[in-house]
């Protein structure tokens, strides 16, 4: 469950990039169950990661922020075992879960 809510959490946006504290809201998670989560999705290849460039947490007067962004297959998989999630619970898929028109993320 706690990874279905990071991937909905990544889906909402899915061209948005996000940082882990942006992500522990959305996902209604604790770090330590939000990170090693993004390690694992980020060695499957559903997610990609960058550093911020040093003069904009300088700037801003606060750590360094790492950022994650759904890859365009990570978003197509991620739809696929939400609705897998759902169908399991005999529940109704979300029309959301099909993504958007033009085949975007």
């Amino acid at each position: 469950m706690p990874t279905l809510a990071v991937l909905r959490a990544f889906l909402s946006d899915p061209l948005c990039e996000r940082y882990g504290l942006e992500l522990c809201e959305l996902a209604d998670l604790p770090s330590g169950t939000l990170y090693p989560i993004l390690a694992r999705l980020e060695q499957v290849g559903w997610v990609e990661s960058r550093w911020e460039e040093p003069e904009a947490h300088v700037a801003g007067g606060r750590p360094r922020r790492r950022y994650y962004r759904v890859t365009t297959d990570g978003a197509q998989q991620a739809r696929e075992a939400i609705a897998r999630a759902y169908r399991a619970r005999r529940q109704r898929v979300p029309g959301w879960v099909a993504g958007p028109a033009g085949g975007l993320p």
